[in-house]
């Protein structure tokens, strides 16, 4: 990083930093979040201290993420590098910054004062071993000293993005232990607050990063202008839907919007909303006349990164004030409150299969912005004449909004309640869900629609290229492994302890959706996929494949049918419902559907197999055909000949 880049990054900095603080400070005052505490109060030095380093913390994470997304997305190789040591200073100061907030955080939760003897590193080990405040913050501490080294030690482009996709999942635990972890509507809270940070994230850090990424005034500039300005609009609409939700979530009234929460929401809403404005109404007509406009870009981004630091700030500020109160009366937790977080839904009926929803605002998003993309990308071809069959847009439409369903519908309401509706999801999940999806071919419609780069960056058509030609890719796309992955993954999954994981922890919820989603897609894909793959077994191997799965289901389903034993007992067994099927029958109700449900979508796998191998003897046969006209019948002639052979050499040997 030259002279100039650095200059021009501390000033960015300083922007920023200028912006947080003031914002910062103000909405401390005006929330009384720095007020003394009633008991074991830490002092003013940690209690201004503590949302101090959290502000440094959340702007030195913004950096990381922004810088290394950018990178990744953007940059060629000469602006990778010039990102480089912005990447590993940022990451080295989210590393002080998280552990000088570990400890303010451990003084303020216990009370206590800095010592140098055993009972203050042991109270801090315990802190961070015992305590879960504690052992999220530790993780995130964790994460930043990953960063702090790989971003030195790597400059490769794929490590870039690894080394993105660690910065982003260093977000989680912050996620994990802010107001959302002591929420009712845990699930959500936690998701829309991951959001939040995501999108914050690469919208602030992305605009720094973009600051050491221009140089001089030509075209370049205009190109890295526009891929940014690409991914703040994503950014900024997780924003959005994200901070609406949580604002959702916390305020019981209107009322509340008048309580010192909801004034500092409200500025930062309204500083969130100034910077949507800034970059709806002024950063596309720049980009247009970009050769006219640069000095207004540069006065529109320092203004920018003021406001972003603003809201940063008022976010900071936001976490350390108190919730409003809940005007409910006190009433005991039942035990499906004191498990689940959630108090029990009404009686599973026909009618609340349809009414009753649990809103999964990621995979809401999700599902919105697949469906989002794939129609934009569909409308791009036929703009410039191409043809996309209907076929494959309604099926990829249909499966999205199957996921949809299974993740925010009746499924996700009682899954953890009832094992059956567990399982309906999962076989939907892993099954129907990737039946709809695979036809859809994204990776083709994908390789269409975005011309390749040449400039030396990686872009969206590039990486996933990359990613479905790896070696790894090529194993685990192997139908063979496929095949077994896909059945095996019940038995792993349902008698080990992955299964309470899964049920017990939002991580495990999460990471059980992509497993099954994502290994569902890979054995469909093996089977029926129309994207380009590197395997290509034949139709009888793939109706073994089908058979064998079709036989495991079976089995697994029985097994569970005529198990005696409850799985997860003290879960499943412990919701104190009044209603429905006892625990034991429940479950061979979920092994019933296992069979039952798992076998439908089997046939119509099975059915498409046969479909494609009819097609694929009749393409063959045409080409036989068109072969044997080209050569004016030659092979007839030839066979004929051959026969006539036979046959007088037959007639010789009487």
């Amino acid at each position: 990083m030259n002279q100039a880049t650095s200059q021009r990054v501390l000033r960015t900095a300083g922007l920023v930093l200028a912006g947080g603080l003031l914002s910062l400070v103000i909405a401390l005052l005006v929330s009384g979040a720095t007020e003394p505490l009633p008991l074991a109060d830490p002092g003013p030095i940690v209690r201004w201290s503590q949302p101090i380093a959290k502000l440094i913390l959340n702007l030195s994470m913004a950096t990381t993420v922004g810088t290394l997304v950018l990178s990744a997305f953007a940059g060629n190789e000469a602006e990778r590098a010039r990102l480089r040591p912005l990447a590993a200073g940022s990451a080295a100061l989210w590393l002080g910054a998280a552990a000088l907030y570990f400890v303010l955080t451990y003084l303020s939760a216990s009370g206590s004062e800095i010592s140098y003897g055993p009972l203050f590193s042991e109270g801090l080990w315990l802190f961070a071993t015992q305590i879960e405040l504690g052992s999220l913050l530790a993780w995130n501490l964790a994460f930043a000293f990953v960063l702090s080294l790989t971003t030195l030690a790597f400059s490769d482009h794929r490590i870039i993005a690894v080394n993105a996709a660690i910065a982003l999942a260093g977000l989680y635990p912050l996620a994990e232990s802010g107001h959302a972890s002591s929420d009712a509507g845990h699930a959500l809270a936690v998701n829309s607050l991951l959001m939040h940070l995501v999108g914050i994230s690469v919208w602030v850090g992305g605009l720094v990063a973009l600051f050491a990424m221009l140089a001089g005034s030509g075209e370049r500039n205009q190109v890295l202008v526009s891929r940014y300005s690409t991914l703040a609009l994503l950014a900024s609409v997780m924003v959005g839907v994200s901070g609406l939700t949580s604002g959702f979530i916390r305020l019981y009234s209107f009322a509340d919007l008048l309580s010192p929460y909801g004034q500092v929401l409200i500025a930062k809403v309204a500083l969130l909303v100034l910077l949507g404005f800034f970059g709806a109404r002024y950063r596309v007509s720049l980009i247009a006349n970009w050769s006219k406009s640069q000095a207004s870009f540069w006065k529109l981004v320092g203004l920018e990164l003021f406001i972003m630091g603003a809201a940063i700030g008022a976010g900071t500020a936001l976490a350390a004030t108190p919730l409003p109160e809940n005007p409910k009366e006190f009433v005991p937790p039942t035990p499906a409150e004191i498990l689940t977080g959630d108090p029990l839904p009404p009686e599973l009926t026909e009618l609340a299969w349809v009414t009753v929803w649990d809103v999964d605002i990621l995979w809401l998003f999700v599902c919105g912005l697949g469906i989002f993309l794939y129609l934009f990308g569909v409308a791009r071809l036929l703009r410039r004449g191409d043809s996309w069959p209907v076929g494959r847009t309604l099926s990829w439409v249909m499966g999205m909004l199957v996921l949809l369903y299974v993740t925010n519908g009746a499924t996700n309401a009682y899954q953890e309640y009832l094992f059956s509706v567990h399982m309906v999801g999962h076989m939907i999940l892993s099954m129907l869900v990737p039946v709809l999806l695979v036809p859809g071919a994204p990776v083709t419609l994908l390789s269409r629609v975005q011309t390749a780069r040449k400039d030396g960056s990686w872009g969206l058509r590039e990486w996933v290229l990359w990613a479905v030609h790896t070696p790894y890719a090529w194993f685990i796309s192997h139908p063979l492994f496929a095949g077994l992955n896909f059945a095996l993954s019940l038995v792993l999954f349902y008698y080990t302890p992955l299964f309470r994981w899964a049920t017990e922890e939002h991580l495990g919820h999460q990471w059980m959706l992509v497993h099954f989603l994502i290994t569902g897609y890979l054995f469909v894909q093996s089977l029926i996929g129309v994207d380009p793959q590197p395997h290509r077994p034949g139709y009888p191997v793939k109706l073994m494949l089908l058979i064998g799965t079709m036989a495991f289901h079976a089995f697994f389903g029985l097994g569970l049918m005529n198990e005696k034993s409850l799985l997860l007992a003290d879960w499943f067994g412990s919701m104190g419902r009044t209603w429905g099927d006892d625990p034991l029958t429940d479950q061979a109700l979920g092994g019933a559907f296992a069979w039952g449900v798992g076998e439908i979508p089997t046939i119509v796998i099975t059915m498409i197999v046969v479909w494609q191998w009819s097609r694929s003897d009749d393409r063959e046969r045409r080409r036989l055909d068109r072969a044997s006209d080209r050569s004016g019948n030659k092979d007839l002639s030839d066979y004929n000949e051959m026969l006539a052979k036979l046959n007088s050499s037959k007639e010789r040997g009487r």
